[in-house]
């Protein structure tokens, strides 16, 4: 059995193996190359964010979750662009350099004492995504607080409670409802009862704690989902068997127990009474990430992707180590909610293996026809990274499915709209591309209108970045 301590040298793994190995090459915006023609109105920046070093002290991380956060961002304007890239900075991270091994416990890999175990701090990564929020720019990790970042140049800034607003933990999923104004998020406090303490950001103003929501044990909550009226949490049967984890027999990840007999439990919570929290329970299954929501004629649908189980989080840990077992089961589907009888019914979009959702910016929280995904091309594709971008008629199931190149490998897309467009999807796909053949790292630009054109440009980096979870784009 391989482990994640010694793994293969890099000649026995496959080509794309090489984006999982430490970051170094930090800078500032600086001119990038330009294959094809970028649009003359695209105009912003995309942010991404993600695990950049993957080890410390001659340890590698248990998991990809673990990786200390680095961020990239390519500056669009005048059909050109600027890319930078830097190491995020927090007093944990630090703290783990300087010392030349593991001190904290993560998501994947224990803390070397007892004493650490029970009374050390969490680990603040910052190595799940990127949020903007009244001018600022936040890179974000769901155990605990936000990290600014200079909007400027990347830089580190520092954490941060938004001046005591949020905490101990901070969601790396928020989501913005266009109609309101605002976006919400959500933080999982650990206790004798475990909490759901949820936040409202508004556009203007400070940030409103709306209160908390008492949960049915030591849960994993990764992300949720925000209509118009109701925020929607799929809380899978996965329960952390807390006392070994104590004891040191394994990290967090370790021991996730995976419970079907409890089935998952559906929280909706309406924005405006939060304290009406509406509870009931489905089939097992589990969700990482959600697209989008609407309510109609009192019913909520979600988009979202599922799994029949918690093998995924087994496959996530092995991609970082080139040794994948496990089968990602991630597809498309799509849920209807009908709070007032307390049931859910569940339609399978796609056969297709993907993940990382999402929809136009646009119409957030309300009824959307088209969602764009990260994919795997083939049955056999899931043994490595997301190799395709998808884009899903949710109204006739069509799929358009593009591949980038031989060995390209896709993040997460992220649609921006087109200014003055009319249509839901006239605007952009871009997607951070890992070309394994150079070893190099690109933003791919897509017409979301026809995506199977393939790029009308490629933004190039003169250096690999490794692959991110979720970003933001900051319009000009």
């Amino acid at each position: 059995m391989l482990s994640a301590t010694s793994p293969l040298p890099l000649s026995e793994k496959p080509s794309w193996l090489k984006a999982y190995r430490d970051f170094t090459h930090e800078h500032g915006f600086q001119p990038m190359r330009v294959e094809g023609r970028l649009p003359e109105d695209l105009k912003g920046t995309l942010v991404r964010v993600g695990p950049v070093t993957f080890g410390v002290g001659g340890q590698r991380y248990g998991h990809w979750f673990d990786g200390d956060g680095g961020a990239m961002a390519v500056r669009f304007a005048g059909g050109g662009a600027r890319g930078a890239a830097r190491l995020i900075d927090t007093p944990s991270i630090r703290a783990e350099r300087e010392a030349g091994r593991v001190i904290y416990s993560n998501y994947g890999t224990a803390a070397p004492s007892l004493w650490r175990r029970l009374c050390g701090e969490v680990k603040n990564a910052a190595n799940t995504s990127a949020m903007t929020w009244n001018g600022r720019l936040f890179a974000l990790m769901e155990s605990t607080i936000p990290t600014e970042l200079s909007l400027e140049d990347l830089r580190p800034l520092g954490e941060t409670t938004l001046d005591g607003a949020v905490g101990p933990a901070f969601s790396a999923h928020p989501h913005r409802v266009g109609s309101r104004r605002a976006a919400y998020n959500f933080g999982v406090r650990y206790g004798r009862v475990p909490l759901l303490d949820l936040y409202e950001l508004p556009d203007s103003g400070p940030i409103r704690r709306m209160g908390s929501v008492p949960l049915p044990g030591l849960v994993m909550l990764h992300d949720f989902i925000a209509t118009e009226r109701h925020l929607v949490f799929f809380v899978s049967p996965v329960r952390i068997r807390i006392f070994r984890m104590m004891l040191g027999l394994g990290s967090i990840s370790d021991n996730f127990d995976w419970r079907p007999e409890l089935g998952t439990e559906v929280l909706v919570i309406p924005i405006d009474e939060p304290s009406k929290v509406m509870r009931f329970q489905a089939e097992p299954f589990h969700t990482w990430h959600f697209g989008n929501a609407f309510e109609q004629d009192g019913r909520i649908v979600v988009d979202s992707v599922r799994y029949p189980d918690f093998s995924s989080n087994k496959w996530l840990a092995e991609q970082m180590n080139g040794w994948a077992t496990a089968d990602a089961q991630g597809r498309l589907h799509r849920t209807t909610l009908d709070p007032k009888a307390g049931t859910l019914r569940t339609e399978q979009v796609s056969d297709r293996r993907c993940e990382f959702p999402g929809a136009t910016p646009l119409l957030t929280g309300a009824r959307h026809r088209y969602v764009y995904l990260a994919a795997h091309s083939g049955p056999e594709a899931w043994r490595g990274p997301q190799d395709a971008v998808v884009k899903v008629d949710m109204e006739t199931g069509r799929e358009t499915v593009v591949t980038l190149g031989r060995e390209h490998y896709a993040s997460e897309p992220v649609f921006i709209p087109r200014p003055g467009g009319s249509a839901e999807d006239d605007g952009w796909l871009l997607a951070q591309t890992y070309d394994a053949t150079s070893d190099k790292t690109y933003v791919a630009v897509l017409d979301a209108k026809t995506p199977e054109a393939g790029p009308v440009a490629r933004a190039w980096l003169d250096h690999f970045f490794p692959f991110t979870f979720h970003g933001t784009w900051v319009p000009a």
